[in-house]
């Protein structure tokens, strides 16, 4: 059997998931044959070029003829956020499985909506599942699985950050993720979603209530002319950033765990830094994205001539993923969670087993960004995540 893939959207997510797709054959041993059927770009040009360049077989104008096609089997959602909803519904409904980029969605409805959708479609074996990558990255997929086997204890504390700067630049351009009506909001939602789900992922426990705030830093951009990525070249005139430039907040775990967050676009010098570190009573694990290969270690209960945070390669044959690549010490990069997330929902489709993250899984997320954009609202007072609209000084 053949699974035929088309791909709604390109640009800078495109690139890749598009690498995904094209390696996770060759490299994974895949219960099913994949095919990079079509690409599908608003601008017929744009989108001819890129299935020329990333390997797809033919391109689209068309999203929604595309996802009704006999044809086509899953559809990956690498789009701007505020067409998610609408396109993955739609594909549900066609009997398509969908990988959704995340976040899933730019506001609760949407997501609950999708969800409802991902639901229905699931009673007839229709996959679908959001992508929050960095979950597949050796180091993070290890992290997560030493806490579960009790290597840090109780946790006591996680400190999250998401740090870019890519605008610091006042006459960078006005870019999609700047709009809200396009983004749903800005580094809160687009790099504070990763660290939201990291920590739900690693430590098992849910964001249950948060308190913060929100800024934007530089008010109006330059119009834009053309981008690709993050880049891009100004046009004639101004206009209004509408999302934040950045999110500090602090939640509470299941549990009662603190946890601070931090999701900048202005931290200058750090170009994609985003890091967690979990402590616990018995140990403690640091993970930085800018390192990813490796992931370091306290434990609390060696004698105390021995403690101290010790390197851990995450390059063993024995460590997530790691057994379909190269040997010990030869170091994975950006782009090989999309291979590992091709592979495991082919996988997951194949076999029936789960395509984690479920659309579940992404709603969670983003009650979280709804919370913290009701408590930044609310003069940072805590907000229960389960009930964005409800505000309380804890």
């Amino acid at each position: 059997m053949t699974l035929r893939v088309a791909m709604i959207g390109h640009g800078f997510m495109g690139a890749a998931h598009s690498v995904g797709w094209r390696q996770a054959p060759a490299i994974f041993d895949l219960p099913d044959r994949v095919e990079m059927s079509v690409l599908v770009g608003r601008d017929a040009a744009a989108a001819e070029a890129a299935a020329r360049k990333w390997g797809w077989s033919e391109s689209a104008t068309d999203w929604r003829e595309v996802v009704t096609r006999d044809d086509v089997d899953i559809v990956d959602i690498v789009t701007p956020g505020d067409i998610h909803a609408e396109i993955a519904i739609a594909a549900l409904a066609a009997g398509k499985h969908v990988l959704c980029e995340k976040p899933m969605a730019n506001s609760v409805a949407q997501a609950e909506s999708m969800l409802a959708a991902a639901e229905q479609a699931a009673a007839r074996g229709t996959k679908a599942m959001v992508g929050f990558t960095y979950r597949r990255v050796p180091a993070v997929t290890l992290l997560r699985d030493l806490i579960a086997q009790g290597k840090v204890g109780n946790i006591h504390q996680v400190r999250a950050a998401y740090r870019q700067d890519w605008l610091v630049d006042p006459e960078t351009p006005l870019a999609w993720r700047l709009q809200k009506d396009h983004a749903g909001s800005g580094a809160l939602g687009d790099i504070g979603a990763h660290i939201i789900d990291m920590t739900q992922f690693v430590t098992g426990l849910a964001v249950d209530a948060v308190s913060g705030t929100v800024q934007t830093v530089v008010p109006r951009r330059p119009l834009l002319d053309s981008g690709s990525g993050l880049s891009g070249t100004a046009a004639e005139g101004y206009g209004d950033v509408t999302v934040d430039d950045l999110a500090i907040f602090t939640g509470r775990l299941a549990g009662g765990a603190l946890v601070s967050f931090e999701a900048t676009r202005f931290a200058t010098g750090r170009k994609n830094a985003l890091t967690i570190e979990v402590s616990g009573d018995k140990g403690a694990l640091l993970f930085d994205l800018e390192d990813l290969n490796r992931l370091r270690f306290y434990d609390r209960t060696a004698p105390s001539r021995l403690q101290g945070f010790t390197a851990i390669l995450v390059t063993e044959p024995v460590h997530p993923y790691v057994a379909a690549w190269w040997p010990a010490g030869h170091v994975l990069g950006y782009e090989h969670g999309f291979v590992h997330q091709a592979a495991d929902f082919v996988t997951a489709v194949c076999t029936g087993a789960p395509a984690h993250p479920t659309f579940a899984e992404g709603l969670s997320v983003q009650r979280v960004l709804d919370a913290v954009q009701h408590s930044a609202a609310a003069e940072s007072a805590w907000v229960d995540v389960h009930e964005p609209t409800t505000v309380s000084m804890r």
